[in-house]
């Protein structure tokens, strides 16, 4: 898979600043288009729906994040040709802060912007640990078996009513590659990455987040050297939907002045 194969929308003036905007998980660039328009007055923005979302193909096997990293990367080298601002929400920010922090990538970013990124560790509650546990003990005659029969014993499985029961939503939401990337990605953690990041980073919460912790973003905030979170009060995982006009204006002050 290139980057020619994502769906990509373009809005703005080539001339402007660019802008690349990433969805989270099980999303699409349509929950970053309002943020596009916005900003199309002064920026030519990139809203790309990810690998298996949206009107992109899945990847050709299971991906994690550094092959996300990769294509993006390509996908800036070749049509924005110039760093850009990233601005992600949740798992398209955990992709962002993950390029940021590799050497490999870091020439291509030269700003961050994200609502409730993924990518610190977060606490576990008993119950996790218990379905870890289960999880654990159902592969483990499944390992036992002959290399041969391991493949199909693990495709059974999967779709096994125990395992769905396992898993999470998004989980079982996805189905063949994608149900694996999901599990690549969900448990890459960059707090490595996060001391290597040099470049203007703004963060926005919602106070009612259930899906990222303020642990988890006042963590990144310690990490990143120059970085500011402004909390959304009220607001929940998806920020720049229940508050847009304060994201807008947030990341447009940030975009004019950083």
């Amino acid at each position: 898979m290139t980057y020619s194969n994502l769906n990509v929308e373009v809005r703005g003036n080539p001339d402007d600043p660019p802008v690349l905007l990433l969805h989270g998980w099980g999303r699409s660039l349509q929950d970053l288009r309002p943020l596009a328009q916005a900003l199309t007055d002064a920026c030519w923005t990139h809203a790309v729906d990810l690998p298996g979302h949206g009107a992109s193909p899945p990847p050709p096997e299971p991906w994690g994040v550094p092959e996300h990293a990769r294509l993006l990367h390509d996908y800036i080298r070749t049509e924005i040709q110039s760093s850009t601002t990233v601005v992600g929400h949740s798992n398209g920010g955990r992709i962002a802060l993950y390029m940021t922090g590799t050497p490999e990538h870091a020439s291509a970013i030269d700003r961050l912007a994200l609502v409730s990124p993924s990518g610190v560790e977060p606490n576990r509650s008993w119950a996790y640990h218990v379905r870890s546990g289960l999880v654990t003990a159902l592969k483990t005659p499944v390992r036992a078996l002959p290399s041969s029969l391991q493949a199909p014993a693990e495709d059974w499985l999967r779709h096994s009513l125990a395992w769905r029961l396992l898993g999470s939503a998004d989980y079982n939401a996805q189905t063949g590659v994608m149900r694996t990337t999901f599990v690549k990605t969900v448990n890459d953690h960059l707090d490595e990455e996060l001391e290597h990041i040099q470049v203007p980073t703004l963060l926005f919460w919602g106070t009612e987040d259930e899906a990222i912790s303020r642990r988890q973003m006042e963590r990144m905030t310690a990490k990143i050297d120059d970085c500011g979170l402004v909390e959304l009060d009220g607001a929940d995982h998806f920020g720049h939907l229940d508050q847009p006009e304060t994201v807008q204006a947030g990341l447009r002050h940030f975009l004019e002045n950083s």
